[in-house]
């Protein structure tokens, strides 16, 4: 098993490690570090005020939860790389007609942390025929 090591930003803090809510999750809720509000149209950072130590072949995404994407409310997507060690934060929008609340420990976002690959690229004169070819947005249909 692979460990990540976490540190509080306040050592005296008393934000709890994140964890999985159900056993087939694949995300694990970060949670806010202090209270906010976002006004209509806003987006804002909430620190989270917590640091992550991942090994070299991890990445974690940032990623919405559905709990408050349904009032309006959308955490932008993110990478955190392995090398960065300052404070996790998330990118909040809120797209309500409503001010939103965020209150300390309110789950805001999810994270998942995923393996990487790190190819070798190159120049090349010419890559290999598919049946797609080129066909970008919308190219297989909409339905």
């Amino acid at each position: 098993m692979t460990t990540v090591r976490i540190q509080k930003v306040d050592s005296e803090s008393d934000i709890e490690i994140p964890r999985y809510m159900t056993p087939g999750a694949v995300g694990f809720d970060l949670a806010a570090a202090h209270d906010a509000y976002i006004w209509p149209g806003d987006t804002i950072r909430i620190g989270t005020g917590l640091k992550f130590e991942l090994p070299g072949h991890l990445e974690m995404q940032i990623r919405p939860r559905s709990g408050i994407s349904k009032l309006g409310v959308q955490a932008f997507l993110g990478t955190i790389d392995s090398d960065y060690r300052g404070e996790v934060c998330v990118l909040l929008y809120n797209g309500g007609p409503e001010r939103f609340q965020v209150r300390k420990g309110d789950r805001i976002a999810q994270g998942v942390i995923s393996p990487v690959a790190r190819p070798h690229f190159e120049f090349s004169d010419s890559l290999s025929e598919t049946e797609r070819g080129e066909g970008g947005f919308g190219s297989t249909g909409v339905r």
